[in-house]
């Protein structure tokens, strides 16, 4: 990894970072999930679907993306982030402006997710945290966070935006929009800003020392390696409880007794202090040894579900349960990212990573489904917060087992653009 001071880092940096906010923000990570509860009334008139049928399209999301972000790992292991990022950048916006044509067929509408989801897997921030984790070391936490808060800041943005254009142009103007975001934000900026850091200082190294590959583990000595599998045993419970909560939120806090009107404001809390979980968290990061951050910060929400869990709730503790939840969702991806760089190396990190994201992804898919049906099946969601509660802090915990970071050669400095 390359060493430089924090200043060095930022000065040389801010142009991949900014390149990686909006390629995560108009990517697979963050359109998607924030914008289908926006289309689905309109969906449900227009066709006759039901919500389930609409909502299926998400889920059929996360399992594609269970075979194609592991594929999109290795692409990017292989061919490098910035066309792996571009071409699937490409894909995704074409993807959602072919949903502005879409007609009453249900078989079209899941084949445009499915295909979303696989050619879109290189938008997701496998991608692009490769990249910035090779462009910054010392604080590379920080960098990180900064880097996914795109997820946040479209979160907050999105909804407004599409209100706006769904009210003025209709439902296909909606999709058609958010389908160029990806095509007229972020490629332009991945074309412009978008570089893989030089591989070796021309002072130090010989041709042939460029061409060695990065400094740690392989995909298949990894998977040999405990290390990695307690952080993936972990991931797919903690992501559960995580996850499964948030979609719910709205008829948690109804069954709370708080009215329509005051959730509306405190819904978009979650967003926020997503933002400010993935700065401060990334700023943490670099200060102190993460797994005891990952403890600490994805264990805290505990606190949330056992707040939900309670009886009739008052709007200022929702805050705080709210602002609790969202902060660990704010640094979750964050925290395995810089785990995975840490402990296993950047030599085949998007394929390591990759994997783990698959983890998390299938634990926040089916979290909110499980809720669902907890809530049907007892008329509370009680027992599902309950669960989460008792999971946060236990599997959080085994972060604590990973041990100090193995030392890893630096044998790429100073990143510059070829």
């Amino acid at each position: 990894m390359q060493t430089a001071s924090g200043v060095n880092e930022f000065s040389r940096g801010w142009r991949i970072l900014l390149a990686s906010l909006l390629g995560i923000g108009c990517g697979l990570a963050a359109i998607p999930f924030y914008t289908a509860g926006v289309f689905a009334p309109h969906l449900a008139r227009e066709f006759g679907w039901s919500m389930g049928e609409i909502m299926a399209g998400l889920t059929l999301t996360t399992v594609m993306v269970i075979f194609a972000a592991p594929a999109a790992g290795v692409l990017c292991d292989k061919f490098g982030t910035r066309i792996v990022a571009l071409i699937s950048l490409a894909c995704f916006g074409l993807a959602y402006l072919s949903l502005a044509t879409l007609g009453n067929s249900l078989t079209q509408f899941y084949l445009t997710w499915a295909v979303m989801a696989t050619l879109g897997a290189g938008t997701l921030p496998i991608t692009f945290t490769r990249t910035v984790n090779r462009w910054f070391d010392k604080h590379r936490g920080l960098a990180l966070g900064f880097a996914m808060t795109g997820t946040g800041l479209f979160g907050v943005l999105c909804k407004p935006f599409l209100a706006w254009v769904i009210a003025d142009y209709g439902w296909r103007a909606g999709y058609f929009s958010l389908g160029l975001l990806p095509l007229c934000l972020a490629i332009p900026a991945a074309l412009v800003l978008f570089r893989e850091p030089s591989q070796a200082t021309t002072e130090t190294l010989s041709e042939t020392a460029v061409q060695e590959p990065l400094p740690g583990m392989t995909k298949a000595q990894a998977l040999r390696h405990w290390r990695f599998w307690l952080i993936a045993a972990v991931l797919v419970p903690i992501s559960f409880a995580l996850a499964g909560a948030v979609p719910n939120l709205e008829p948690i806090l109804l069954d709370r007794g708080i009215d329509s009107a005051t959730i509306l404001t405190l819904t978009p809390l979650v967003g926020l202090s997503s933002i400010g979980g993935r700065l401060i968290g990334g700023w943490l990061l670099d200060r102190f040894w993460a797994p005891a951050v990952a403890f600490v910060l994805l264990g805290m929400p505990a606190i949330s579900c056992m707040i939900l869990a309670g009886g009739q709730l008052d709007p200022d503790m929702a805050r705080v349960a709210i602002v609790l939840i969202g902060f660990a969702l704010g640094i979750e991806y964050d925290v395995v990212a810089y785990l995975t760089s840490r402990y296993f190396g950047m030599r085949s990190y998007a394929a390591i990573y990759s994997v783990f994201y698959v983890c998390f992804s299938t634990g926040a898919g089916f979290g909110p489904l499980v809720f669902g049906l907890i809530r049907d099946f007892t008329q509370d969601f009680a027992p599902a917060l309950q669960i989460s509660a008792a999971i946060l802090p236990l599997c959080s915990a085994g972060f604590l087992f990973l041990g100090k970071y193995p030392v890893l050669s630096e044998r790429y400095r100073n990143p510059s653009f070829n």
